[in-house]
């Protein structure tokens, strides 16, 4: 399979990558600095808010990933990051690639029936700017991407580096808990999920979760 991903260089992006490439698939590591995030990974240096380039970019791949992050600057991170989908998601379009994998965000997942984590009262201010950022990104594929086979991925509540283990669970629009209540993934566990919907597809056009 060939692997376009953009936002490759990130922490998620980096370990998406590393799982991608050792599994023998063919991975073009894109991001804005054009780093290669793996040894041997080819990199390109682009912006997937440019529909034209990621056009070009993505012409001829199997799948699109993105691992791609609302702005971390202080700003609002909402209206730019949902550019950036529209940009990314017209230029998967006018390449005619079908495949589109996101990095999703954790505090759109459902405390209860309805009840999304980050509108509860004591959801961490700092965090809430992303979170609503991610629910516009998920909000727009819902309503108006019909025409790709998209998959959006939810981590768990806390991700870090840590152990690929190969153990995790599955879930959909439920934010998933270990017996003590803790909702942890590790990026490199998440990474095995995240190619895994890459090489067989359960969740076309859906949110799925990953946890512990």
């Amino acid at each position: 399979m060939k692997l376009v991903l953009f936002g490759a260089t990130g922490m998620v992006g980096s370990r998406i990558a590393t799982e991608a490439s050792a599994r023998g698939h063919q991975v073009v590591a894109v991001s804005r600095s054009g780093q290669s995030p793996v040894p041997g990974v080819a990199a390109t240096a682009a912006d997937a808010s440019d529909t034209a380039k990621v056009a070009e970019l993505v012409a001829g791949a199997d799948a699109v990933g993105s691992a791609c992050v609302p702005p971390r600057d202080g700003s609002d991170p909402r209206e730019p990051f949902l550019a950036l989908n529209h940009s990314l998601v017209e230029g998967v379009r006018s390449a005619g690639v079908h495949r589109l994998v996101i990095v999703g965000g954790a505090g759109t997942l459902e405390v209860a029936p309805g009840e999304a984590a980050c509108d509860q009262p004591d959801f961490p201010e700092a965090y809430l700017p992303e979170a609503l950022a991610h629910r516009d990104a998920l909000t727009y594929l819902r309503s108006d991407v019909d025409d790709l086979d998209w998959t959006y991925i939810s981590p768990a509540a806390e991700i870090a580096p840590g152990e690929r283990t190969g153990e995790f669970r599955i879930g959909g629009d439920r934010m998933l808990t270990d017996a003590g209540g803790q909702s942890r993934i590790s990026a490199e566990d998440y990474a095995m999920a995240f190619v895994d919907q890459l090489e067989m597809p359960v969740h076309p056009h859906g949110r799925m979760s990953v946890a512990y």
